[in-house]
């Protein structure tokens, strides 16, 4: 079985080859090709992905290539991870948005408008591509904004593009563990749209433990939401949110954190990576030692602002792992295999939501098996969410038709309707800002 990874010289593909080399089931992936705009950056992860399979036995044939019909062309399933303008272009959407008082986090308010503006019209034409080329491929969509990316691809891939995301396994992970049950055991009631919904409840043999956890401010406080958003907040909402709704529930402390920081997430990130692929070009460098460094300090920084903003401390140690690349694996095998199983993933709504349109992609808990994902029915959301959830919606759909038309227009008004902009005169700055930055914005007139 061939695996395509578009975005192959990305710093955490190793994750996902990690997590292949433990398959040797029957339908396993036997082939993996990498594809990168990169070729120094492909060179860099193949060192790190032979190095992590010496010495296993019918390790997956990994090839790497900067053609992009080449790599998609017979695929199975495809992994898209890719970076339109790279770290540096994350780390200048940050800036551009902190400069004017609003948020820019990757996915979340100006920055994730922007990302996505960039992203959309390249994911478009790879869905067009694996139309084409690799028509029976299923796509996996690890690019954020992953539920816009994943609606974009929807429009040409139909059902047959699934987003992923590793925030709300890890939020059902830890709720679980706090309440002294396994995960694989514990059915989780999470909705919304990605990095953008809510835990409603935990079901352990049948009972909805959450509540037990909700009237319990020792156990509320011993885990990484409790103590990001208050007890007092969680009690409020009846619910456990995604770590992300931080930036809303609290923005002008985010904001605070962000601008007072040394350095943003993305320009971190940017000098980090910069560091860790200078190094690995040098051939006495252990690749994979160099990788695990990286990694590790990566994971521990991860929304550090949102947690010292909060006083919630450092992250906990089984929080470091990572996790989307089981996700991934576990949704490929179920499609593969026709091993059913339960994801919470990006799909299109089809009623599931009744506020939002049937080809609105959600993030909820699906039935997987090898007709793809299915949404599982889930209780309407409470008004105060269901509002939330529809401007960001509406804000989504604002930047497809920018994308499609090359509207400035269009992408004026989803920067303004947007709930963490608050000035049409911050949305037209933002968009010149950011398009006299953003070649993948030359588009917009």
């Amino acid at each position: 079985m061939k695996l395509t990874i578009l975005g192959g010289g990305g710093f955490r593909v190793p994750l996902v080859y990690g997590a292949l080399l433990g398959d040797h089931a029957d339908g396993r992936v036997t082939r993996v090709v990498l594809h990168d705009v990169d070729a120094g950056r492909l060179r860099a992860i193949a060192r790190v992905l032979a190095e992590r399979a010496a010495g296993v036995p019918d390790a997956p044939e990994v090839t790497a290539t900067t053609d992009l019909d080449e790599a998609l062309r017979g695929a199975d399933f495809v992994f898209s991870a890719i970076r339109v303008g790279g770290l540096e272009g994350r780390a200048d959407d940050e800036r551009i948005a902190l400069a004017e008082g609003v948020l820019g986090q990757e996915t979340v308010g100006a920055g994730g408008i922007a990302f996505g503006l960039r992203t959309v019209p390249v994911a478009v034409d790879i869905a067009r591509r694996v139309a084409r080329l690799a028509p029976d491929a299923w796509v996996i969509n690890f690019t954020n904004p992953a539920g816009l990316v994943t609606e974009a691809m929807s429009r040409h891939l139909g059902d047959r593009v699934i987003g992923i995301c590793d925030s709300p396994v890890g939020l059902g992970r830890r709720v679980a563990r706090v309440l002294g049950a396994r995960p694989a055991e514990a059915w989780v009631d999470y909705v919304g749209l990605n990095h953008l919904g809510w835990v409603r409840g935990l079901r352990i043999a049948g009972r909805d433990e959450l509540p037990r956890l909700l009237a319990d401010p020792v156990l509320l406080g011993s885990f990484e939401e409790g103590r990001l958003f208050g007890a007092d907040w969680l009690r409020s909402l009846g619910a456990i949110p995604n770590e992300y709704l931080h930036y809303y529930y609290f923005n002008r402390e985010a904001v605070h954190a962000y601008q007072e920081a040394g350095r943003t997430r993305g320009a971190f990130l940017r000098d980090q990576q910069a560091g860790f692929y200078a190094g690995v070009a040098d051939p006495a460098v252990p690749a994979l030692e160099l990788w695990d460094r990286t990694r590790a300090e990566r994971e521990a920084t991860y929304m550090a602002e949102n947690r010292e903003a909060a006083g919630a401390g450092e992250r906990e140690a089984d929080d470091l792992s990572g996790g989307y690349e089981n996700v991934a694996l576990a949704l490929m095998r179920a499609i593969a295999r026709d091993e059913r199983a339960t994801l919470i993933l990006n799909v299109r709504n089809r009623g599931t939501l009744a506020a939002l349109d049937g080809d609105a992609v959600i993030e909820v808990p699906c039935l997987v098996d090898a007709h793809g994902a299915r949404p599982v029915a889930v209780d309407p959301l409470p008004g105060h969410a269901t509002g939330l959830v529809c401007a960001v919606k509406a804000v989504e759909r604002e930047v497809l038709d920018a994308a499609r038309s090359g509207s400035r227009t269009a992408a004026v008004k989803a920067f303004a309707l947007h709930p963490l902009v608050d000035s049409v005169n911050v949305a037209r700055r933002l968009v010149d800002g950011y398009t006299a930055v953003h070649p993948g914005l030359a588009y917009l007139r």
